[in-house]
């Protein structure tokens, strides 16, 4: 980073430019405004270095495996829909705001595929949604792999003497938006298990670094007594949606005010005793139990017809006779847990989940297990329950050989994972644990002391994994996921990691251009103060 004297150096420099923000309070007019490229933009800008680095083609044919060629209205181009979602994560805007900066920024039309500048609005900012839908885990994790896959392509082969191809309809280029198939890739043979045939398999090397985290959901803190308040606020909201006023008809009586000020009564207090909670918590659950009957009683009056609610509501009502369900359990058993339990209401998908952390004990959202290979991050699983994570161990490894094509040498992980069952599988396929092992420890004294400190320095590189769930959490949003579905949420989890792995590769090539061109700049400088150079040509010749 510069210091303050030397950008300030530079600004005095550039100020008589023009080219920072004279002391005119007066706005200029906007044709007067001199933009900093002359008909071309800049080739080091990131959005165009990475626009030159991502495999398109192969993109944009997996992603129109989602449509039919034949049915249906053209698409988004394929392009602009993958573009704009990575735009989005990487700079942690909402969808108003990613449509808005795609419009203004002439190097993000470049990313999209874009011939030309242009002002209009690239597309809706709710089609986002549905493409966040329709972009799965899964789907997510193939665009990873083939983006590593294409920054260190594999050599050239002879080309053989086939027919060349046919030139390509224009309807189906991946800026026309129409989905076209894609071609059917060969079958790949069956891969036999290394632990029926170690010979199969080459010598394990690398490291695997595993470990699992918890991206919490945008929900409020639940509490027994706010969760049964929400959900009679729903149900009151159902019985209107459902009443129709009527000679002779009486709306159903819900007591709502004086349920909001009962319950307002314990919520607002700042120390709650249980004795109060548990009173507050049962006059919930009976204005809960009465909403629902009526709420039984207004769909009755409607036989041979269909629901009257739309599908929103209708999920809604089943939440909540699930929730009422599970908090009259507990409050019958006098406790707190509870198989499935549901913390929110318009999220129903979310688990509670004990992690233990200083910060928080429990946290409320999706359970991931992450593998860590080279600074590159693979999400290996997303779960909403509350798993343990060392059963997911074996498939990692076996992910990790079906990536590279060998086993790793050591997997460094946490005590959790060095379970019996997990050693048994790493002994078998030849792969150290880098935990403590079990048993006495040996009697030699040196070795004790160098397998010590080797599980020390091991520790010392699981860190990189705590390191990548902290820059997920705190530059790109995950410790917080405001999308509200189950699988919009998995798509943003998904498309975080995407992103960083994209940011890990560009940081690669970015520190290797400014190594480049930091040995390049003293190399020239003393060739010519040694005087191997004396003229301009030779200086090209040399350097260019």
């Amino acid at each position: 980073m510069h210091t303050f004297w030397h950008i300030s150096a530079k600004t005095l420099a550039d100020e008589e430019d023009g080219m920072v923000p004279a002391d005119n309070p007066q706005q200029i007019d906007v044709h007067d405004f001199v933009l900093p490229f002359s008909g071309h933009l800049d080739p080091t800008n990131r959005w165009v270095q990475l626009a030159q680095r991502m495999p398109w083609a192969d993109l944009c044919a997996r992603y129109a495996q989602c449509f039919s060629p034949t049915q249906g209205r053209p698409a988004l181009a394929p392009r602009l829909a993958i573009g704009a979602v990575l735009i989005q994560q990487m700079k942690g805007l909402t969808d108003e705001e990613t449509v808005q900066e795609i419009r203004e920024n002439p190097y993000l039309q470049y990313f999209l595929g874009y011939p030309d500048s242009c002002y209009r609005q690239c597309c809706d900012p709710s089609l986002l949604v549905t493409i966040r839908k329709r972009l799965g885990p899964d789907l997510i994790a193939q665009f990873n792999r083939q983006f590593l896959a294409a920054q260190d392509p594999p050599p050239a082969e002879e080309p053989a003497d086939e027919p060349p191809p046919e030139p390509p309809d224009p309807e189906d280029a991946p800026g026309s938006g129409r989905a076209r198939p894609p071609a059917t890739p060969p079958e790949s043979p069956p891969v036999q298990d290394a632990a029926e045939d170690p010979e199969a398999s080459p010598d394990p090397q690398g490291q695997l670094l595993i470990d699992a985290t918890v991206a919490p959901a945008d929900i409020r803190y639940p509490t027994d007594l706010d969760l049964l308040n929400q959900c009679r606020e729903v149900s009151e909201a159902l019985i209107d949606t459902l009443w129709e006023p009527g000679e002779g008809r009486v709306k159903p009586r819900t007591y709502r005010r004086v349920a909001r000020q009962e319950y307002l009564a314990v919520a607002k207090q700042r120390k709650k005793h249980g004795k109060q909670v548990r009173q507050a918590v049962r006059k919930q659950l009976q204005y809960v139990k009465r909403n629902l009957g009526h709420l039984d009683q207004l769909l009755d009056a409607t036989p041979g017809r269909a629901i009257p609610l739309s599908r929103a509501d209708y999920r809604h009502l089943l939440v909540i006779r699930e929730v009422y369900r599970q908090q009259q359990t507990m409050y019958d058993h006098r406790t707190h847990r509870m198989p499935g339990r549901i913390v929110s209401v318009s999220q129903p998908h979310v688990r509670p989940i004990v992690r233990g952390k200083a910060h928080a004990s429990t946290e409320f959202g999706a359970k991931l297990s992450v593998s860590l290979v080279d600074g590159i991050a693979y999400l290996d699983r997303i779960s909403w329950e509350a798993t343990n994570e060392s059963q997911d161990l074996p498939e990692q490894v076996e992910r990790f050989r079906e990536h590279f094509g060998h086993y790793p040498a050591v997997v460094i992980a946490d005590g959790i994972y060095g379970t019996r069952a997990n050693r048994q599988y790493l002994k078998q396929r030849g792969i150290r644990f880098s935990g403590k092992p079990l048993g006495r420890p040996p009697a030699d004294t040196q070795e004790r002391k160098a397998a010590r400190k080797q599980r020390q320095q091991e520790a010392k590189h699981r860190n990189r994994i705590e390191g990548k769930f902290g820059e997920g959490k705190r530059k790109y949003q995950l410790d917080c996921v405001r999308t509200k579905r189950q699988d919009t949420s998995e798509h943003w989890i998904a498309m975080t990691f995407f992103a960083m792995n994209i940011a890990a590769v560009l940081r690669r090539y970015f520190l290797s251009r400014f190594f480049w061109r930091l040995i390049r700049s003293y190399t020239e400088r003393f060739a010519i103060t040694s005087g191997f150079i004396w003229n301009e040509s030779q200086r090209k010749r040399l350097f260019q």
